[in-house]
């Protein structure tokens, strides 16, 4: 049962996540974005690492994805025609970078295929030894992690920042 809701789960995100990059409308793109968040979350709830799918919905879905609709309609980025004609190169990378994306899977799938890897029952016995996933996630993001933890949250301050000012300079114009 589990893998039949994880394909149908897995099969919406890939949906979506096609829709956010070749769709016209950057409103639009972002909403399916918000959809690609969601699934991941569910995804998580699978993998049995609900406080990692909590933070998933709350944080991405919830305030990474306000903020980038606050920057999309601030800026009024809704000319697709614009956005056309220009960055050609930019297709050919980014179908470049798809390929090679798809190799990886495709590596990562055949390298799960081979025999000696760890089992369920192994990770439950390592998950309930760390006390938990939340414990054990909040004692490696306080501890080794607390860097790019705070680096990260400068970043998301920086590009409000920036939005602001970018959007303030095309006002005074």
């Amino acid at each position: 049962m589990e893998g039949i809701i994880f394909y149908i789960i897995a099969l919406v995100t890939i949906i979506a996540a096609l829709r956010v990059v070749i769709g016209r409308n950057a409103i639009h793109s972002a909403l399916w974005l918000v959809l690609v968040f969601f699934c991941f979350g569910a995804l998580y709830v699978l993998l049995q690492a609900e406080f990692v799918a909590a933070i998933q919905v709350i944080v991405y879905a919830g305030a990474i994805m306000v903020l980038f609709l606050f920057v999309i309609m601030l800026l009024r980025v809704d000319r697709a025609e614009e956005l056309l004609s220009k960055h050609r190169v930019q297709r050919v990378v980014g179908a470049l970078l798809g390929i090679a994306l798809l190799a990886g899977i495709g590596m990562t799938v055949m390298v799960d295929q081979v025999p000696g890897k760890v089992s369920e029952k192994s990770l439950e016995s390592l998950n309930a030894q760390a006390g938990g996933n939340t414990q054990a996630l909040a004692e490696k993001l306080f501890t080794d992690y607390l860097l790019p933890f705070e680096v990260t949250s400068a970043l998301l301050l920086a590009a409000i920042v920036g939005a602001v000012i970018l959007a303030k300079r095309k006002e005074e114009k």
